[in-house]
């Protein structure tokens, strides 16, 4: 399976952006006694880090003279900063390893986002495949999240300190990005980040596979992720707001798809519904009034 020149360079720049986790890493091993003197090393870490964020963009900028190319790389290496920032809080930070789990989620996601469509779907592939600007909703709900978090970890720090609530939520996220990406790479050239209204010459029915168990496993992967990241955080008000939240986006998202599926295949896919469930919970889908 090869990978577009597109998705090389998002690679690149995501890993690159990863690198700050060095700074960090560096400031582990300088084991300075004198509290005066680390200070001093740590300020000077944090200056190296805006350095190296700064310095990365620049070259960027210079590197790459095309738009679009410029655009991935900047998004990639933001998003591998991030990543690179949470993996850098859970390995050197036990207070916060809960967060720092989060953001390497978070940043992962919407890099394999991008990566994946590269492999998958080239001819749909655009700058908005790293899905960063989902909506207003979707950046509010995060924001949300962290100000719980945070807000807790101060006022209530025993209720962030139960670790296997976390490790529960981790593999909720696993297990949702893995049947999301699989559910992606499955269905091909038919998988698109957006419903489409027109049915393209290639565009066909996908039932085997993930497919074959639910009509809409990237969606149920999706849903199963989100709800991940407020158990990894521990956010009890956060989690009940994201499955109300995530609950009626995909119970909307699923009927206006279905309908235009069945504009699309007709009795192929209504059959194709008496077979096969959503496995979204209480969610049915488009049902034909006959």
């Amino acid at each position: 399976m090869a990978v577009p020149s597109e998705g090389w360079l998002s690679l690149r720049w995501f890993l690159q952006g990863a690198g700050i986790l060095i700074v960090p890493l560096i400031h582990q091993l300088v084991r300075v006694s004198d509290p005066v003197i680390a200070d001093v090393v740590y300020n000077y870490l944090l200056v190296i880090s805006v350095a190296y964020i700064m310095v990365n963009y620049a070259v960027l900028f210079v590197f790459h003279r095309r738009k679009c190319y410029r655009q991935i790389a900047a998004q990639a290496c933001f998003i591998g900063i991030v990543f690179g920032i949470g993996l850098s809080f859970s390995l050197l930070h036990p207070r916060i390893v809960a967060f720092g789990c989060y953001l390497c989620v978070l940043g992962f996601f919407h890099f394999s986002e991008y990566f994946s469509t590269s492999i998958y779907n080239y001819e749909s592939l655009s700058i908005d495949s790293f899905l960063l600007n989902h909506s207003v909703a979707y950046a509010a709900a995060a924001m949300c999240s962290w100000c719980e978090y945070f807000l807790e970890l101060y006022f209530f720090p025993d209720i962030k300190s139960v670790w296997y609530i976390s490790v529960f939520g981790l593999i909720l996220c696993i297990f949702g990005e893995c049947l999301r990406k699989v559910s992606m790479l499955t269905a091909g050239r038919s998988f698109n980040h957006y419903i489409q209204t027109t049915r393209a010459s290639d565009h066909v029915l996908v039932t085997h596979g993930v497919y074959a168990w639910s009509r809409h496993p990237s969606y149920v992967g999706w849903f199963y992720w989100s709800l991940g990241t407020q158990i990894i955080l521990c956010n009890p008000i956060c989690l009940v707001a994201y499955t109300v939240t995530s609950w009626r986006f995909f119970n909307e998202r699923v009927e206006d798809e279905e309908i235009t599926l069945l504009n699309f295949f007709g009795e192929d896919y209504l059959n194709y519904q008496q077979r096969v469930g959503t496995k979204l919970p209480f969610i049915s889908g488009f049902k034909m009034e006959l």
